[in-house]
């Protein structure tokens, strides 16, 4: 039961965003620098909620953990060694860039599946059944987020299937954790790693990002990219207060 909790909030959503992608290759140059503006205000507002999850995680663990240190370690040494790994062949872009995505928002996805665990494992079922409403709405998003770096390229179908599980299958592994193994500074690692990989990708997609401006001659920062990323920003932020 929780493994299917955990393919609901994660594989399914995710999978409906990547099913986005033959739209997502309509769209001209200009248009496509506007979705990667997007995507990168959505990792900006899952960096912040995943570090400020692991703080908060962090204060309820056992003071020799030293919790909130592990944290921040964490997404050091995540953020380093998925860097060095990702520019090994040069900055990656496609699939490979697309991979990166699926990563992190998989890491990020591991953490909410600890969450929406550990709510019914303590039975607090409303908070919940909450928890999956709301991560599988935002989900979504998040596939069409991992799709826009493969809208030049064609791809098959066996690499949006591993995208889709790379992305969601980690929810199963949290809820699992979350529901039967739950430990605060665990967590707290996890969700630690899960923002250096976050911050790697924001890396990434920027850099990618300012390529493509160069390639059109035009300013990486436009308006309206500008006002893409500051949008979505604002949606999530929205989203996680409510």
């Amino acid at each position: 039961a929780f493994a299917l909790l955990g393919i609901y909030v994660g594989v399914v959503p995710v999978t409906l965003g990547l099913l986005f992608h033959p739209w997502l290759r309509t769209l001209g140059r200009r248009g496509l620098q506007f979705l990667l503006a997007l995507t990168l205000g959505l990792l900006a507002f899952l960096l912040v909620d995943t570090l400020a999850e692991g703080l908060e995680l962090a204060a309820d663990a056992a003071g020799a953990f030293q919790a909130a240190t592990l944290v921040w370690l964490a997404a050091a040494a995540s953020f380093l060694a998925l860097l060095a790994v990702g520019r090994r062949r040069g900055t990656p872009e496609g699939l490979a860039l697309a991979t990166f995505l699926a990563l992190g928002i998989g890491l990020h996805n591991l953490g909410e599946g600890l969450a929406i665990g550990a709510a019914f494992a303590i039975g607090e079922a409303a908070l919940g059944s909450f928890l999956v409403v709301g991560f599988t709405l935002h989900n979504v998003t998040e596939g069409i987020g991992i799709a826009a770096p493969l809208t030049r390229r064609r791809t098959g179908l066996l690499a949006f299937a591993g995208l889709a599980a790379l992305a969601g299958l980690p929810a199963v592994l949290g809820t699992w954790i979350g529901a039967f193994a739950y430990a605060p500074h665990w967590a707290a690692l996890f969700l630690g790693i899960g923002a250096g990989a976050i911050a790697q990708v924001i890396v990434e997609v920027g850099a990618y990002l300012t390529r493509m401006a160069r390639q059109s001659e035009a300013r990486w920062l436009s308006g309206a990219n500008l006002a893409g990323f500051v949008k979505v920003a604002d949606a999530m932020l929205a989203y996680g207060i409510l």
